[in-house]
């Protein structure tokens, strides 16, 4: 009974949302919880299920009374067109101020006048803006057509030119342009806002400030982040609003420069970074929150710890942790399966092997997020990327890989993949800074995801696997084969054209490791 129970609980609190099931506390050893409810405008960085939308709403109820919080997810502004996302952005802002005016400040005509106005100007705006988009995309469309009649840009995604990088950066500052032309009116606007934003609070009689919670921000166009973030922080700027935006690092542009101009938030600048992520640098560290996770949950149910630990055996918990990345949400949404498959036809405990078994399911979810996330090319490139990197260790046979410090700090594109392949959880950070034994330099040391491998067989010394949890595995690590740039971009150069068709069919023999 009780175990059905913890399957509810953990079910139920797999995705925070409003109107969902009362979420555990927010487990926090990192003081994440203190900080965010100060008034500091700040950036939560975290993989994907890390806690980010749950720190936030945890947040909320640990502010002095005299702040309130607006939460806006922007996953309901996905694909939006710019400026319109930001008009929506700040339509959403003061539509929750509105509806919230008699319980934070009061029955006030003034107030009511003040919320009205800004959404009346907001929505002129909009309907400007639309306009202007139907300018853009018409010439928007007459400029592809010339690139592909001038041989700049070949059709398809993934199908490039010799002159199709410096075409798209045209293309790009050409949109950056478009862009300046459709926000000068929210420009021109926003010392009126800021203006009508201070009456707003001076006339409050209990609120005196707002936290503007802003999560996932990575859903909104790479191009226009950098345009959003730099309106909220001059919104915020000198009035007591401050924005708490939740995000992936690598997969978020907050700041950019432009002809010698910034444009954005920058850190430690205009935010404070607050980082929610547990990676296996410090695996024992991850792994005692994972703990802590579970044991809140058996908590919750009745369940002590001890009853909690009964549930595995051997060295399964550690490995379910290592299949879920050391991502929570991961760890949890396993934990759920692997435990009824082992209820079904076990002795009703998880233990290595019953990890082994479920967990290229869960590396195929990840790449189904990585889809919904990311864009077109943007897609490709992603996929490709784990093609390349899958291929190279099923080569060497081993699970472990290093790149050259120095060639992710030269080679920018190498890194942005490196580490957005990290946010989406295909990839894990074992060891930054790391000697190797045979080359000369410092690598950061990585391992593929147990899902790339764990369902081929590794049995008569075909497969060497770092076991991350085990006590010589940074040593290990120093041992690792070397990804040159050599060895990527021969590989990159010789993958297939569809990348997530290999990495799905089974039947694929990469290295030729025999499949189970």
């Amino acid at each position: 009974m009780k175990i059905s129970e913890l399957r509810t609980a953990i079910n139920e609190s797999l995705r925070i949302q409003r109107g969902g099931a009362e979420p555990i506390q927010y487990v926090d050893v990192s003081n994440a919880l203190t900080d965010i409810a100060a008034r500091q405008n700040h950036v939560v960085f975290g993989r994907r299920g890390c806690g980010k939308t749950l720190l936030l709403h945890q947040s909320a109820s640990k502010v002095d009374k005299s702040i309130a919080t607006v939460y806006l997810n922007c996953e309901d502004f996905k694909n939006h067109s710019f400026p319109n996302v930001l008009i929506e952005i700040l339509d959403a802002l003061f539509a929750e101020l509105h509806q919230h005016l008699p319980g934070w400040f009061g029955r006030k005509r003034r107030s009511r006048e003040i919320i009205a106005s800004i959404r009346k100007q907001l929505s002129e705006l909009r309907t400007k803006a639309d306009e202007t988009e139907e300018n853009v995309k018409e010439t928007s469309e007459k400029s592809t057509s010339g690139l592909l009649k001038a041989g700049l840009v070949a059709p398809g995604v993934g199908s490039y030119k010799g002159q199709t990088e410096s075409a798209e950066k045209a293309q790009l500052e050409k949109t950056y342009k478009v862009s300046d032309e459709k926000i000068r009116d929210l420009h021109l606007l926003l010392p009126q806002i800021k203006a009508q934003l201070r009456e707003f609070f001076a006339i409050s009689s209990t609120v005196k400030a707002v936290f503007l919670q802003v999560d996932d921000f990575y859903h909104l166009k790479r191009t226009d982040q950098p345009f959003v973030s730099d309106y909220l922080h001059r919104l915020c700027k000198d009035v007591p609003l401050y924005f708490k935006i939740a995000t992936l690092r690598h997969a978020s542009v907050l700041f950019t420069e432009r002809s010698g101009q910034p444009t954005g938030a920058q850190e430690r600048h205009d935010y404070q970074p607050i980082n929610v992520d547990f990676t296996f640098n410090d695996f024992t560290r991850t792994e005692t929150l994972n703990r802590k996770i579970l044991y809140a949950f058996g908590n919750k149910v009745e369940m002590g710890a001890s009853e909690i630990d009964s549930l595995f055996k051997g060295a399964g918990f550690q490995r379910l942790v290592m299949a879920g990345g050391g991502v929570p949400r991961d760890f949890l949404s396993l934990f759920l399966e692997v435990l009824q498959a082992v209820q079904d036809g076990g002795d009703g405990r998880i233990g290595k092997d019953d990890v082994r078994l479920l967990s290229k399911q869960n590396f195929e979810r990840r790449i189904q997020e990585l889809k919904q996330d990311s864009e077109g090319t943007d897609q490709y490139q992603l996929l490709k990327g784990i093609y390349v990197i899958r291929k190279f260790c099923l080569d060497k046979r081993t699970n472990a890989f290093c790149i050259s410090e120095q060639l992710l700090q030269q080679q920018d594109q190498t890194r942005d993949l490196i580490y957005r392949l990290l946010d989406y959880r295909i990839i894990h950070s074992v060891s930054p800074a790391l000697t190797h034994k045979s080359q000369p330099g410092t690598f950061h040391a990585f391992v593929v995801d147990i899902g790339c491998y764990a369902h081929m067989r590794t049995l008569d010394g075909k497969f060497s696997e770092v076991d991350i949890s085990e006590i010589d595995a940074k040593d290990r690590l120093r041992s690792a084969p070397a990804l040159t740039e050599e060895s990527f971009s021969s590989l990159w150069s010789t993958a297939p054209d569809n990348p997530e068709a290999e990495l799905l069919d089974e039947n694929v023999g990469i290295g030729n490791p025999q499949v189970q």
